[in-house]
């Protein structure tokens, strides 16, 4: 049984490895844009091509980074979450003893003083 094992691991194995170097020999299709050596025309033919699930994703994306930039806050949060939050945020406070919650804590760390101890 532990024979068996043993070639099972190894034959995992190289297929794992196999598949690796499949990967790394398939050739890629990605072309990369710049900002200033990049034409209209490129653009136009990266969309056309693109997968409509990617077209949909990005174009969640750019609509989300659209909103936040509107909001400058949180996207589609409801005057609920607003209460909600400001509950919680009051809630923590009393707990804590106030302060801001906002902001990370700053520490103040002293050397201890030591004393000398004489060997004898």
């Amino acid at each position: 049984m532990a024979a068996s094992l043993l070639r099972i691991g190894r034959l995992s194995c190289h297929l794992q490895a196999e598949g690796w170097i499949s990967l790394r020999a398939a050739p890629t299709a990605v072309s990369f844009g710049t900002k200033s050596g990049g034409s209209n025309k490129s653009k136009k033919n990266n969309t056309a091509q693109m997968d409509p699930i990617q077209k949909l994703f990005l174009d969640s994306i750019r609509q989300y980074s659209t909103k936040s930039q509107a909001t400058q806050g949180l996207v589609d949060a409801g005057l609920e979450y607003e209460k909600a939050l400001a509950e919680e945020i009051a809630k923590l406070q009393r707990i804590y003893g106030g302060g801001d919650l906002t902001s990370f804590p700053t520490f103040k760390f002293t050397e201890p003083t030591l004393d000398e101890v004489s060997q004898k």
